[in-house]
Formats: structure tokens, C-alpha cells, sequence
């Protein structure tokens, strides 16, 4: 079977790794797509995966999504067309099933995101949609999503390829007792994102002499950002840093996104979330079950109580479990449904 992945950000190489790795070790073929968008095309290149880059970052107006949106569907197209392609999957790429649709290709959509747009064509277009089960239905159904369409796995996105080496993250968590703070800054050029930028500066100047502090930045500008000598005792790695290196060695985790931030809530970091949008349905149930706190106008005197409370927080089997699951529903649905168009085809 022929399998083609588009990938748009970052989040969605940990997401599709392991399905990768298994269904290539069982003599299935990938083709990788990105789009050079924050650090995509680094982390690809840390797997030494084959991948083709069709498209980069899009800027923020509306009339550069307008006019960035057909053209890459069309550069996907002309890239795909004539490779023999089964199947397709993606999370979050809302020009995958578009494209597919074009070249008769059957698709699975799967996002998180309640409030993107791009879930309207790519509800439409998609022949399956996955959604994590604390996402509401009646909202996706809303965006145009058919119920026939939908199959909902357990537990949330993170939990999918989490758990396959949580347990290991967690040994190595317990024998390394740190003293640093990790920060992920906003994802300016998202197209989903809408608040502020460098919003963290003034905070980061309270606490840098105080705290051992390390930013992973998204991209050269914020690496630029975070080198001023303003910045001075902040750690700014230009490489692009492994999740367990980071698990395993931070103490808190400010997150201004949302992949990175439930990575470390439900792997048992204390996180604080400062997002600046608003919440998902996939946030909530973690600040509901209390795997993370939400605070977007966080402070040094925030951060300081917070300390003062942690508890030394256990490994939830609950969620990684449940992304064992929903990981097998995955590569289940996309086996069924590769397998129900091909003996289609063959009558």
C-alpha cells in the first residue's frame, strides 16, 4: 500500500512517527509532504525521512491565505499525480483532502481544532474524519462534518504516539531531578493564532536571573528575539530539541501553543498554559482533570505559588493508555478503508 502524509507544522511528525514506523517496517511505502513552516522540515530531517517541501510558511492577511491556499493544493496535484497513491492521511493539512478529492484518492482528515476554519472544506471533502472524543461533535457537525464521516478516538491527539515511549520518558524524569524551565513561545505565523506577539518578554525579564531558563523557538525570528542581550542567561538552542530530551529534563513548562503544552501535561511535567486565544475542547479537559493550569497573563508571582504547590506528579496511564487505542483505531480505519476502495476497484 501506497500512503501519502502531508505535513504543515511541527506537532504532526510526532503524530504520524510511529504509524510510520510500523506500517514501513511492514513493507507499506510513504510519501512525505511539507510544508516548511516553523521547524517541520528540521524535525524530517532528524528522522531522515524522504520528504518533498511544496509551499512554506503563509502570512497572516487574509489575502496571502487566499491566494496561498489554491496554489499549493494545485503544487500537491502535480507532486502526487502519477505516484500511484492508495491512501491519504493528514492532521490538521487542510489541503490534503481537497487534493485528494481532485485525484480520486480516498482521505482521512483528522484535526483537534474546533475553531479552524479549514476543518469547513476539509469536513467536506475528506471520506473519513477522526476527532478526539472530547472534541464536540455539534460543532464539528456545524463546520459541515457528516455523522457518517465521523469516528471519534479515545483520549486526546498527544495521547497517539505518546504512548509508546512514556513510559521510558518518566524512568528518565524520576533520575534526573532539574532545576529548568522550558518555554515554547507563541506560533506567530499559525493562522489560527490571533494574539499577541513577544507577549512573554517582560515576564521573562522578571525571572531570568532567578530561574535557568530555556526557549524553543519556533523559527530564526524568534531565535533572533530571544539572542538580545536584553535576554542575557537565557538559553536559546538553534537546533531543534527532541520532546524526551525536554520531558526529561524540565522541572515547568510554559507553553504559548497547544501540541507541546498537553505533550507535557498528560507525560506528567507540571504545565502552565498561556495561551492567549481561545481554549480548545481538548485544553479544558485537561485543566479539568488537572494536568495543567491555564494562566495567560502569568507573572513571576504566579509562578512562585505554583512551585510552592507541586506535588510530584505521576505518569497518566488513563490518557496513554487511551492513545494506545486510539492509535490502533487509526491504522485500522486507514488499513479498512485502503482495502474497501481497492476491492471496489477490483469489481
Amino acid at each position: 500500500m501506497k500512503i501519502w502524509i502531508d505535513f504543515i507544522n511541527t506537532p504532526q511528525v510526532s503524530f504520524f512517527e510511529p504509524l510510520i514506523n510500523e506500517l514501513g517496517g511492514n513493507g507499506h511505502e510513504f510519501i512525505l509532504t511539507c510544508r516548511d513552516s516553523s521547524n517541520t522540515v528540521q524535525l524530517l530531517n532528524q528522522k531522515k525521512w524522504r520528504y518533498h517541501i511544496i509551499g512554506n510558511s503563509v502570512k497572516k492577511s487574509t489575502t496571502s491565505k487566499i491566494l496561498a491556499f489554491p496554489k499549493r493544493v494545485r503544487n500537491l496535484v502535480h507532486y502526487i499525480k502519477g505516484k500511484k497513491v492508495d491512501i491519504a492521511i493528514g492532521q490538521s493539512s487542510f489541503y490534503l483532502p481537497i487534493a485528494s478529492k481532485i485525484m480520486g484518492i480516498p482521505s482521512i482528515y483528522t484535526n483537534d481544532n474546533e475553531h479552524a476554519m479549514g476543518n469547513i472544506p476539509s469536513f467536506f471533502f475528506a471520506t473519513k474524519i477522526l476527532l478526539p472524543e472530547s472534541m464536540s461533535i455539534k460543532k464539528a457537525l456545524r463546520q459541515g462534518a457528516s455523522k457518517t464521516k465521523i469516528i471519534q478516538y479515545p483520549g486526546i491527539k498527544e495521547g497517539v504516539y505518546l504512548w509508546s515511549k512514556g513510559y521510558e520518558i518518566q524512568k528518565r524524569r524520576d533520575l534526573h531531578k532539574s532545576t529548568r524551565i522550558y518555554i515554547r513561545p507563541e506560533p506567530q505565523t499559525a493562522q489560527y493564532y490571533n494574539g499577541k506577539l513577544n507577549f512573554l518578554d517582560n515576564l521573562l525579564l522578571d525571572i531570568k536571573d532567578q530561574y535557568d531558563i530555556t526557549i524553543l523557538a519556533r523559527d530564526k525570528n524568534q531565535v533572533e528575539h530571544y539572542g538580545q542581550p536584553k535576554f542575557l542567561n537565557i538559553k536559546v538552542p538553534s537546533r531543534t530539541m527532541e520532546f524526551s530530551e525536554v520531558a526529561s529534563d524540565c522541572i515547568l513548562f510554559i507553553g504559548a501553543g497547544g501540541s507541546m503544552t498537553r505533550e507535557m501535561a498528560i507525560i506528567g511535567v507540571p504545565t502552565i498554559s498561556v495561551y492567549q486565544g481561545d481554549l480548545l475542547d481538548v485544553d479544558r479537559y485537561l485543566i479539568d482533570q488537572n494536568l495543567m493550569k491555564h494562566e495567560p497573563n502569568l507573572t513571576k508571582e504566579f509562578i512562585e505559588t505554583f512551585f510552592g504547590g507541586i506535588r510530584k506528579k505521576t505518569y497518566n496511564d488513563s490518557l496513554i493508555s487511551k492513545g494506545k487505542s486510539a492509535y490502533h483505531l487509526i491504522q485500522t480505519t486507514l488499513l479498512e478503508l485502503s482495502e474497501k476502495v481497492n476491492n471496489r476497484s477490483l469489481h
